[in-house]
């Protein structure tokens, strides 16, 4: 159990502390007794705690180091995985990886951001920014998929794409643009989970789906709270108000259609059990490719292009009121 808390999990320390320092003891029957005391009062104050999360404490949430990541979820969910490399025109990114696995014993491709876990893997993923090259890749390989009739399941993560000078030489905006455009009419069904945080085109860029799944505390907007304040109060310090503005809720964002379904997590968040988190996670991603591998290509096609294209729309049944 990860003892590294949240600034808003402060009261939760101390019980974490106990925990950790209990579970290292030889185990009799009065410490298990004792045990299962402290995780009862720590589950209780943890479901006090995310029962009333602001939408900042959510960006938290989204962006702990501990989260899960695509592999983590890709080792508890897939068998076979057999990860794919490069984009053929410049070199392989690492902030995506990209696959062949099946899930239920059926053969899907499995495409994602992946930020990394410890600090090495971090910086070796570029902390999941990912560059044109990735977004090259993940089209690349989800036209392999369509080829070979796979459905596409995608794991977005990622803060936004990557935007250093070398990116923007490499063509960025293109790349993404490219994969807006032609995932659009991918004969396979394509599923996208956002998993934790989705920022911007970065996220975007790989997230045109049948259906878009989200995790509780997920995030997903145009632009990350900071950005957002910077830009629009001249003051990155009020990356708060700019949080509860961007509507990037999973309950915002359901209310509003740009999802079809949020995903439970368990009790504090998925990096609280990573196990539970892809037990979860595993009904409403089966029930989701079912959904959206109806036989009919056109039908399917002509729904992905309307979902899409009501986003945004304004009018009676997107009021901006506080009860959405």
């Amino acid at each position: 159990m990860p003892t590294e808390t949240l600034e808003f999990e402060e009261s939760l320390a101390p019980l974490l502390k106990e925990v950790d320092a209990l579970s290292a003891l030889p185990r009799t029957e009065a410490r298990e007794r004792e045990l299962e005391r402290l995780n009862h009062k720590l589950r209780v104050a943890r479901t006090e705690i995310y029962s009333k999360l602001t939408p900042w404490q959510r960006v938290l949430v989204s962006r702990h180091p501990s989260r899960p990541d695509m592999l983590d979820y890709v080792a508890r969910l897939f068998t076979d995985f057999v990860e794919l490399h490069g984009d053929r025109r410049f070199a392989d990114d690492h902030a995506i990886v990209a696959g062949t696995a099946c899930y239920k014993g059926e053969p899907v491709m499995v495409v994602g951001h992946h930020k990394g876990g410890d600090t090495k893997q971090k910086i070796y993923r570029n902390f999941g920014y990912a560059r044109p090259e990735g977004y090259r890749k993940a089209i690349r390989l989800m036209r392999t998929a369509e080829k070979f009739h796979r459905p596409i399941v995608v794991f977005v993560d990622t803060p936004a794409a990557y935007p250093g000078i070398e990116s923007e030489e490499r063509g960025v905006a293109e790349a993404i643009a490219f994969n807006l455009r032609e995932m659009s009419v991918l004969e396979v069904p394509v599923v996208v989970i956002i998993t934790g945080e989705g920022g911007s085109g970065g996220a975007l860029g790989i997230a045109i789906g049948d259906r878009i799944l989200m995790q509780e505390f997920a995030i997903y907007s145009v632009i990350p709270p900071e950005g957002c304040a910077a830009i629009l109060w001249r003051d990155s310090g009020k990356k708060v108000e700019a949080a509860t503005a961007l509507k990037l809720t999973a309950g915002d964002l359901l209310a509003r259609g740009i999802i079809d379904e949020i995903v439970r997590e368990p009790i504090g968040g998925a990096h609280t059990s990573l196990d539970e988190a892809a037990a979860l996670l595993d009904g409403p991603l089966r029930a989701a490719l079912e959904s959206a591998s109806a036989p009919d290509v056109d039908a399917r096609l002509a729904r992905r292009y309307d979902k899409f294209r009501d986003m945004g729309r304004l009018g009676a049944d997107f009021t901006d009121d506080e009860s959405a």
